[in-house]
């Protein structure tokens, strides 16, 4: 995410921070659209994952998103994910999802749930009730242009948020 696309939504959850003490936010640096989670996967298939997302990313193009507006998954009555929205008025990332999990369906269990394009900004267990004026926050960046995918690793640490390890980048280029 650009920086300063994370900093219009940082600026945004800023006010809800103190109202949901118990849930563990997202830090900024780790700001990013989850296209297809592999969760554990054997290291052998590292390098087929890798030649799959590259071709399936150089038949994409670029993407002009922008984020608009918070919520919640599953509801906000029973909040576990809080984010901010991801408009893709093109489709670029609905498209490119659909193809990665085609791409991958081989090796890794297909998602069955709608695309729904964000950015997790918390975690929370249990789940929160969120009051009403959480999902009217003003959120609205300007377009920015995502032109490429990048594989990570996650790390994680208990219930500290993970670090991401890029191992491979590929340029959007269809």
């Amino acid at each position: 995410m650009p920086p300063a696309i994370v900093e219009v939504v940082s600026a945004a959850v800023r006010p809800w921070r103190a109202s949901f003490p118990t849930a563990r936010w997202i830090p900024p640096e780790n700001s990013h659209v989850t296209l297809k989670f592999l969760g554990r996967t054997a290291a052998h298939l590292t390098p087929w994952v890798e030649e799959i997302v590259e071709a399936i990313a150089g038949a994409h193009p670029p993407a002009t998103l922008q984020v608009h507006g918070l919520g919640a998954f599953p509801s906000t009555q029973r909040a576990r994910v809080l984010w901010a929205g991801i408009d893709d008025p093109a489709g670029a990332l609905t498209g490119l999802v659909a193809d990665l999990e085609a791409g991958l369906a081989e090796a890794f269990r297909p998602e069955v749930r709608r695309v729904h394009p964000h950015l997790t900004i918390a975690r929370s267990e249990p789940p929160l009730r969120l009051p009403e004026p959480y999902a009217g926050t003003a959120l609205e960046s300007e377009a920015f242009a995502v032109g490429r995918v990048v594989l990570f690793r996650s790390h994680l640490h208990g219930r500290a948020s993970p670090t991401y390890e890029p191992l491979s980048t590929f340029a959007l280029e269809g």
